[in-house]
């Protein structure tokens, strides 16, 4: 579930963070640059590990900040395809049901990846697996066990449309929908998967 990656970038430090410890100004500035960020290729920034290697600071004159050159490891979250995972469900719809880790919500079970006998309750709005005669409710909030099935990243950088009267304009247009930058599509169709409560879990 959770990686480290290794990175290196020019960190900036404002001159209110020269009374820090430098190990400590560059923390808080590689956290503050990338804690809950999403890293095309690479999954969602938690936090940073430790620092690796650290130049010396050189201030610019013109804005009198320091610019250190760091090479440091992320804590990463990017579960693998095929990982168990547990979380807590938080809607469903006719198209399948959203899942929340509580610090990452993009998580969607698709109809077909739910158990075999799933069926759609408008009424409730909840999915209910019919099991031997039995209904087996998948309310909001309940635990529930999920196996990733795949993948999916998505630029959520704004476009820039052709020149026009000499202007650069971004285009939003394309990312209008509000496109998740990292999300996972998973099932629950297996022994074992669904509902804690199902299992006696």
């Amino acid at each position: 579930m959770f990686n480290l990656a290794e990175m290196k970038d020019t960190i900036k430090i404002e001159p209110s963070g020269f009374r820090k410890k430098k190990a400590q100004a560059i923390t808080d500035e590689i956290n503050r640059k990338y804690a809950n960020k999403v890293l095309q290729d690479v999954g969602l920034c938690i936090a940073m590990h430790d620092i690796l290697y650290a130049s010396e600071g050189f201030i610019h004159h013109g804005d009198g900040c320091s610019y250190v050159t760091v090479r440091f490891r992320l804590v990463i979250f990017r579960p693998f395809v095929g990982e168990i995972m547990t979380g807590k469900i938080r809607s469903c719809n006719q198209e399948g049901v959203r899942v929340t880790l509580g610090f990452f919500d993009d998580i969607f079970i698709p109809y077909h990846y739910l158990q075999d006998n799933s069926e759609f309750n408008a009424d409730e709005q909840v999915w209910v697996w019919m099991y031997d005669e039995n209904e087996m409710f998948m309310d909001l909030d309940e635990t529930i066990r999920f196996r990733v099935e795949s993948e999916q990243f998505f630029d959520t950088s704004p476009s820039v449309r052709p020149k026009k009267e000499g202007v650069d304009t971004p285009d939003l247009s394309a990312n209008s929908a509000k496109q998740a930058p990292y999300s996972l599509t998973c099932s629950i169709h297996g022994d074992g998967l669904g509902l804690l409560s199902w299992w006696g879990a």
